[in-house]
């Protein structure tokens, strides 16, 4: 399960989640295809929030409106039993689902557990390649984990 922020303006404009460029990224960083990413009996893909909350004051997209977990996930949740692996994608799904306790989203991303069941990543949108400059541990360390993880829940 890919639980993830809010769809951004060309995603809701195509309807198809994880349709642009940070969805490139984020199925490179899983190490799956396009046809195994949307395929509804392999990955379940669950938003903070619904629908897209428009432009924020400083011209990005604005936050996830916070009714929409709280008044959906546990519902939808109860749907999936069968969820091997979960990718907290972006510091809204991790501040949802972990305690972060003064952690920064960095922290909460370096000190995951391989055999954990939740798996914290940064969100993949452009903004990333910088951060991923400063932190090379992600790719050394931490997308070799991913993939190895999601190859493993795509098994059986």
């Amino acid at each position: 399960m890919i639980i993830g922020q809010a769809p951004g303006r060309k995603v809701h404009e195509s309807g198809i989640p994880w349709n642009d460029a940070s969805g490139e990224r984020l199925r490179a960083w899983m190490g799956i295809s396009r046809d195994d990413f949307y395929d509804p009996e392999k990955v379940a893909i669950m938003p903070m929030g619904f629908c897209y909350p428009g432009v924020s004051r400083s011209g990005g997209d604005a936050p996830p409106m916070r009714r929409c977990a709280p008044t959906w996930h546990g519902w939808l949740l109860e749907k999936l039993p069968d969820i091997r692996l979960t990718l907290l994608v972006g510091g809204y799904a991790q501040a949802y689902y972990l305690s972060r306790r003064g952690r920064s989203m960095t922290e909460i991303v370096r000190d995951f557990s391989p055999d954990d069941a939740i798996l914290p990543l940064p969100h993949p949108s452009w903004r990333v390649v910088g951060w991923m400059r400063n932190n090379p541990w992600f790719e050394r360390e931490t997308l070799p984990v991913l993939q190895r993880r999601v190859a493993e829940a795509l098994a059986g």
